[in-house]
Order: structure tokens, then sequence, then C-alpha cells
């Protein structure tokens, strides 16, 4: 490869969700800066949720991104019941962490299917992928429609759902709702294990990394809406404790903020973070084919998430087939609640990593002030960390070669742009 300035200029890097670009500059063929340029605009949710309702937060919030509201929604309510000093138990307890399971398989199985799988299989898209594997292709469909069914159920539609309020639901739902529901279930949990299989075949390059893993994490189930924040190397906190441990930062090339460790440092959260901290309270089917795949030991290579995603979804359909098989109606929909000034912070696992919430009400319940910190933001350093550690091995490859390797790297993360506010232009300067 020559030494020469050479430059990747990807106008829009494709199978990503929101607007920026990716610079690398190479000087004689090392790695001399890596940007990862997040160009949308900033929307302002934090500042236009101030002197709003309480009860308002959690539709408010659920419009900051259209493929995991229900991650936003959670986080507010939680946050909210903080506040309030309320705690939602028993079976409306249950129905959110059903709704859950819905966001999750839509969210995981159109990025498996749609997004990431093509890079492994050669094809500029999915819709190439479906000349050769229409089979393929229209399962993955059919998988992702049922978690849309899920959230069309239980949320009362598809995206933005509506059902959520503070304190539980404005509807809940007799066992006999949940009848057509079950049957697609138990019908999609077979198509998990088989997407299980056909991912971890697929040609994964040899990089792992020595990342720090944060997640939620109780001991007996596997995190969707609440837990302790943990890592691998011994943070076990509350979420009340969150902004001791974290900061958000600005970089100049940025129009999110980077969340770091307070005194510096990235982490990384998401499906491989929960994978690593919290494999043993999988159900028994998923540690099983987590297994199969090889992972059993944990997975620190981020272009096996693919592999990881597979295992949260099968686990996801599991999970919404137990809650439904044990499901009993609640007497009501949501528990009271009534204003009271306070500050309530909550933080749960959207698909794509920890999502943390903070606000503080006044006493008749208007929000005087809120704070949100998506996954993609406490992400980013940790993609640009995997670039400048991933280029140098592959950086004789040809130009496009090089390019498809480091669009990849970015897609291993799903990054959702909109909600880091808001890739994909990439740039490589060689020198």
């Amino acid at each position: 490869m020559s030494k020469k300035t050479r430059t990747i200029k990807v106008d829009y890097l494709a199978r990503v969700e929101g607007e920026g670009a990716l610079y690398i500059k190479i000087d004689q063929d090392k790695v001399s800066d890596v940007k990862l340029k997040i160009f949308e605009p900033p929307r302002f949710f934090e500042a236009f949720l101030q002197g709003r309702g309480f009860l308002e937060a959690p539709d408010i919030t659920a419009r900051i991104c259209g493929i995991c509201p229900v991650a936003y929604q959670m986080s507010a309510v939680h946050a909210m019941e903080d506040a309030l000093g309320i705690r939602v138990e028993g079976p409306l307890r249950e129905l959110r962490r059903l709704l859950y399971c819905g966001e999750w398989i839509e969210s995981h199985v159109l990025h498996i299917y749609m997004l990431h799988a093509p890079d492994f299989l050669g094809y500029e898209d999915a819709i190439r992928m479906a000349r050769d594997h229409k089979e393929v292709v229209e399962r993955g469909l059919k998988m992702k429609k049922a978690g849309n069914d899920i959230v069309s159920l239980v949320g009362g539609r598809e995206i933005h759902p509506v059902n959520v309020r503070v304190g539980g639901f404005y509807k809940t739902f007799s066992r006999r709702d949940f009848d057509a529901l079950h049957e697609t279930l138990k019908w999609a949990r077979e198509q998990a294990m088989k997407t299980v299989r056909w991912v971890s075949t697929f040609p994964f390059p040899e990089f792992e990394q020595d990342y720090e893993f944060v997640a939620l994490s109780d001991e007996t189930e596997y995190p969707f809406n609440e837990g302790r924040i943990v890592s691998n190397r011994g943070l076990d906190i509350t979420a009340r404790e969150y902004e001791k441990h974290f900061e958000e930062e600005h970089v100049a090339h940025s129009n999110a903020l980077h969340s770091v460790k307070k005194g510096g440092g990235s982490y990384f959260v998401g499906p491989m973070a929960r994978f690593n901290l919290c494999f043993d309270t999988l159900s028994p089917l998923a540690r099983e084919l987590a297994r199969e795949a090889g992972l059993e030991g944990g997975c620190r290579n981020p272009f096996q998430s693919i592999v990881v995603r597979s295992i949260e979804v099968l686990y996801a359909f599991d999970e919404a087939i137990r809650v439904i098989e044990n499901w009993q109606k609640p007497d009501r929909p949501f528990v009271e609640v009534e204003p009271r000034a306070g500050e309530g912070m909550a933080a749960t696992e959207a698909p794509r990593g920890m999502l943390y919430h903070r606000y503080k009400i006044d006493e008749s319940g208007a929000i005087l002030q809120a704070k949100i910190v998506p996954p993609t933001s406490q992400n980013q350093k940790t993609i640009e960390n995997d670039l400048w550690n991933f280029v140098p091995a592959h950086i004789d490859l040809p130009q496009e070669e090089l390019t498809w390797k480091c669009e990849q790297a970015v897609r291993n993360y799903d990054p959702c742009i909109s909600c880091a506010t808001h890739f994909l232009k990439l740039h490589v300067d060689r020198t």
C-alpha cells in the first residue's frame, strides 16, 4: 500500500440509525487520528421537558427513538417513581418485562438480519442479500414482527407506545388476550435458536479487547428494568450513584456528548456487557445455545456481538413466553401516584445498552430538570478506541476493503446516533 496521502470517503455509511461521520488519519502507515463525528443537530429533549407534567415524561421521551421508545419510557417511569417514592411490583412489573421483550426482539432482529449480517456475507445491504438468501431474510422479518406484536398489544401501538404511564399502564389484559401471541412466540423461539446457530458460523476477525463492561445486574433475572449498576472491574452502585462515577464531556468533533468514567476512561454498555456480566441469569435454553456457539466463557470480540444479540433474542422469546404462561391479571392497571417535590434516578437496559434518566420535579409534579444519557453516548469513546486498535492490523488492505472493515467495526455496536444526537460518512486521510 502506498504511503502517499490517501482519502476514503463514504458519503453515507449505511445500516446505522442517524447521521454522522468517521474520520481516520494515517501517517506513514500509522493511525494518527480517529474521530467519530456526530453532526446531526441536537434535539433538546432535556430542555423542552422542563415545565411539563411528570405524567408526560414517558410519552415525550418515547419520541427520542422510533426503534427503542420502550427503553425511554421505562427509564422515565422508573425515575419518576423513584422521585415519588413508589414501587411497582407483581403482574404490572411482569407486564413491563414483557413489553421490554418486544422491544429487544424487534430491535435486535432488525440489526442482526437487516443491518449486520450483510457485512459478514459480503452484501451491500439486506435487499441484495435477499436475492440469495430469501428464506433467511423472510425468517428475520417474521421474527421482528413477533416483537412488534408484543409492543403493539401491550403498548397500544408498534411505535411510540401509548399504554405506558407512571405507576403502571393505562390498560391491562386478561390471559385470553395473549393466546394468539403465545402461539406466535413459541414458533419464533424455534427460529431464534436457528438464528444463533446461523450467525455463529460467520467469519469473525480476531479482535479480542480488554473492555470495562458496565450493565445492570440482578441475582435472579437477566436485566431489563431494574438492578444495580456493575462492571467487571469492581463497580457496584445504585442508579442514584451513577453521576458520582460517570460524567459527560464535550468533544469538538461531535454534537453528542461523550459519557466517560470520572477521571477519564471509556466503558462498554450493551449486549456484550450484559452477556459477560449476567450470563448465569439467562434462561437455560439461552445458556445452552451460548455454549453451543462457543461463548460460555464470555465474549470480548465485538465482531461476535451479532451472536450475543441472537442469544438475547432467544432469551427475550423465552422470557416473554414465561410471563404469558404465568400471567394473572392485576386488580388495577396502575398504582396511584400523587405529585410531590423530589428527584429521581433510574437506569434500564435498552437494546443497545444502559440508559440513564434523572428528573427533578416540584410539588405540583412539574419537571424542573431532566438528564438523559443514551447508550450510544456511553459507547462513543469505546468505538473510537476499537478503531485505533483495529486499523493497524489491516492497514495494508485495499482502500475499499479497509473502508468496509471500518464500517463493520462501527456497526458492531448498532449505534443509535439519533438517540445520541444523531454516522454516516467515512473519511480516511493517508499521509
